[in-house]
């Protein structure tokens, strides 16, 4: 993995940290160096500090992004809600404000590792899951992507995982902390923003009306649901 800060403090703590965990861990510590590790590396996993030196953290994931759907883990000084979703919005699949325990952080990066090595392919064809449609917008599971008119409709890679696991559970109320636990794989109370933005975003590909949702529904006072025609 590759874990991106410009306090060297910082590097040296949580790459000893995770290495302990048995983990890989290459450094770099501004935002070009960044970019390069990556493409030399080829890291499952990207820890990624929000302010970088030469290029800043928003910049390098927007590029990251373009290149790959890897996790990527926003490190944030700041706690503004603001600056999570916009950390959200160029394409991080999660954040962790500082200062933040090496534990949490340690109990987040196994989570998305985990949850990538799950996302691997490793049934035969025949047991390929049909595409599912949701109004003129077709969800091919198998090939990871949304289709509008036969066409890919740009999705980040959590937001399908998070429709992905709803269409395996259609017409079933989840509060977004049981969210979190099942589609990013821990379960922190406190980041249920992240549930909402990644919402959003899923309805603005799907819905027609993204105000007025036919499918991916609220429940007051609860959570989200998926409801299909037929459910």
């Amino acid at each position: 993995m590759l874990l991106v800060d410009d306090e060297q403090i910082i590097r040296d703590t949580v790459a000893e940290a995770l290495e302990a965990d048995g983990l890989r861990v290459v450094t770099a510590a501004d935002g070009r160096e960044a970019l390069q590790r990556f493409r030399d590396e080829q890291p499952d996993l990207v820890l990624l500090d929000l302010m970088l030196p030469v290029l800043s953290g928003m910049e390098v994931c927007r590029i990251l992004r373009r290149e790959s759907a890897v996790p990527i883990i926003m490190l944030t000084a700041r706690d503004s809600e603001v600056d999570k979703v916009v950390g959200l919005e160029v394409g991080a699949d999660d954040y962790v404000t500082k200062p933040f325990s090496l534990r949490e952080l340690q109990a987040r990066v196994r989570a998305h590792l985990r949850r990538q090595t799950a996302s691997t392919p490793t049934s035969p064809a025949s047991s390929v899951p049909a595409p599912i449609a949701l109004g003129p917008v077709m969800v091919d599971l198998a090939g990871h992507r949304l289709l509008r008119d036969g066409r890919p409709i740009p999705v980040k890679p959590k937001a399908f995982e998070l429709l992905a696991f709803l269409l395996r559970h259609p017409g079933q109320v989840f509060t977004r902390d049981q969210l979190l636990e099942q589609v990013w794989g821990y379960d922190y109370a406190g980041e249920t923003r992240t549930v909402d933005v990644h919402v959003h975003w899923l309805r603005g590909h799907i819905e027609t009306d993204p105000g007025s949702p036919r499918f991916l529904q609220t429940v007051r006072g609860v959570g989200y649901v998926l409801r299909l025609d037929d459910t």
